[in-house]
């Protein structure tokens, strides 16, 4: 069996970081080296002060960086060196050309099997870690073999990821399943064996599960896309729990007690978010597409839309409590990750909800205890969210607070976007008397949910996900938000 004594990943993101840091931490025995492009994002990764939020990675990173652990910019080298390359770089999705907001752009792969190949010498085995569409491993294998010198010879392997924001360390050292898909030849089958070794050195055997490498990469979108569709679907059901009395939590409690059915990914909130469920949810849309499936295409494709309506839904919900207008009013928005114990923003929900309001001329102030004031500004200043006519929009309209209670202070309206533990331990009774009255609090989240009786008696008048809590107005109850032609202009996600 190929053993492998040197790692490299080339790719210092949200994946590549935490994964290589786990297996160093893991593997004395191995050496790591994490390279990246961007000097900024390696000099943070060897500074006291990480590029990206996770909870425990900071002790898992200073128990092995300088030892068995290195981040540099000197990507060629780590090649060479390398007896296994990780690619885990971006594949965002195309914002023009064929498949244009569906389809992954696969340039950033593509370049990395073309530097692979050219610095390359011997055996090497590489492995797909970023989320990529299936058949990618052929694009990459397809480069190598019309680059491949007398002295190379390579392996190409699907490892995909299945870590989920937030647990991310606890999810590398725990996994449910490590999957591992590669060629059924006598040489795929002992690149595969090399990969397993690695894993093998903290997860058993019996969760290590391989396939070929067409089934890898389709289980990695399947699997997002199953917990999306679980996602929208309890969301779906919110917005009946609304018109009819109900209680989404009481609902999901009681179907997520049925075995075939679990309790997992059944709260309800403002839609999913990430960098990964819309955009492998629309991967596998494009690709049903291309593939002549469109019954399939169309049933994957709800997903998103549902997820859109929902956003919407919520923020047409705001405006019609406050009298339908929320023009030059001040609404405090709490969260802008895209879930708590994280500081990614990629398709927050918090972006979305953001703009439909700055399009009714609302002031926004933002609060999060993770994500920088420019990570903000730049999410809201995307050209796909900022009116073109009027580019200083957010400048005017935006304001990013580093406290809560001074993002609250003078609003009409609190509205809770991620659901960070500390909102729940707020002091509510101070926050009430600096609010403009009728003081709202809108919980996108459903984590007041054990406070709704205080607060009510504190004043607020309380709207939560799929359930009524305060008695609406009568703007809110004339202002139907389940009626299409109430809620602002839908986000297009197809041709």
């Amino acid at each position: 069996m190929v053993q492998v004594k040197r790692i490299c990943c080339i790719g210092a993101g949200y994946v590549g970081g935490p994964t290589c840091s786990v297996i160093a931490q893991m593997c004395p025995d191995v050496m790591v080296t994490v390279v990246d492009v961007n000097e900024d994002r390696i000099q943070a990764w060897n500074s006291d002060n990480l590029p990206i939020f996770e909870p425990g990675l900071q002790e898992v990173v200073e128990s092995c960086r300088g030892v068995n652990l290195f981040f540099s910019t000197d990507i060629n080298t780590a090649i060479m060196n390398a007896d296994l390359v990780f690619i885990s770089v971006n594949t965002p999705t195309k914002t023009f050309g064929i498949g244009k907001g569906r389809a992954a752009d696969l340039k950033y792969i593509e370049a990395c099997a073309r530097r692979i190949a050219d610095v390359s010498s011997g055996c090497k085995i590489v492995v797909e870690k970023s989320t990529v569409p299936v058949r990618a491993a052929e694009s990459i294998r397809r480069i190598f073999n019309a680059n491949t010198k007398s002295s190379l010879n390579f392996q190409v392997l699907s490892n995909p990821e299945f870590l989920a924001e937030g647990t991310a360390i606890s999810d590398l050292k725990n996994p449910d399943r490590v999957l591992i898909g590669g060629d059924e030849t006598p040489e795929g089958q002992r690149a595969i064996e090399a990969l397993s070794a690695i894993y093998e050195h903290w997860v058993p055997k019996s969760k290590i599960i391989t396939t070929n490498t067409w089934s890898s990469e389709l289980s990695k979108l399947a699997a997002n896309a199953f917990l999306a569709q679980r996602i929208s679907s309890i969301n779906s059901i919110s917005a009946l729990c609304e018109v009819t009395g109900a209680d989404v939590e009481e609902v999901a409690h009681a179907i997520g007690t049925d075995q075939r059915i679990g309790s997992r990914f059944l709260k309800a909130s403002v839609g999913f978010g990430g960098s990964c469920f819309q955009k492998d949810v629309l991967n596998l849309v494009y690709l049903c597409e291309a593939l002549n499936l469109p019954e399939v295409a169309r049933y994957w494709q709800q997903v998103i839309e549902i997820n859109d309506y929902q956003r919407r839904r919520f923020s047409s919900r705001i405006i019609g409590c406050l009298f339908n207008t929320v023009t030059d009013k001040k609404i405090s928005l709490l969260g802008f990750a895209f879930k708590k114990n994280t500081g990614d923003t990629r398709e927050s929900s918090s972006i979305y909800i953001s703009r439909y309001l700055m399009d009714e001329g609302a002031r926004l102030h933002i609060y999060d205890p993770k994500v920088k004031k420019e990570q903000i500004i730049q999410d809201l200043s995307q050209p796909t969210l900022t009116h073109g006519d009027d580019p200083s929009r957010v400048s005017r309209l935006v304001t990013v607070s580093t406290d809560p209670y001074a993002a609250c202070e003078d609003a009409h309206a609190i509205v809770i976007c991620t659901e960070w533990d500390m909102f729940k331990e707020l002091d509510y009774e101070r926050i009430y008397k600096a609010m403009l009255k009728p003081a709202f609090i809108f919980d996108g989240r459903r984590i007041l949910d054990d406070l709704h009786e205080q607060l009510q008696h504190i004043g607020f008048q309380v709207e939560t996900i799929g359930k009524r809590v305060s008695q609406r107005g009568a703007f809110a109850t004339n202002n139907d938000i389940s009626k299409p032609d109430q809620l602002p202009p839908a986000k297009k996600t197809r041709l």
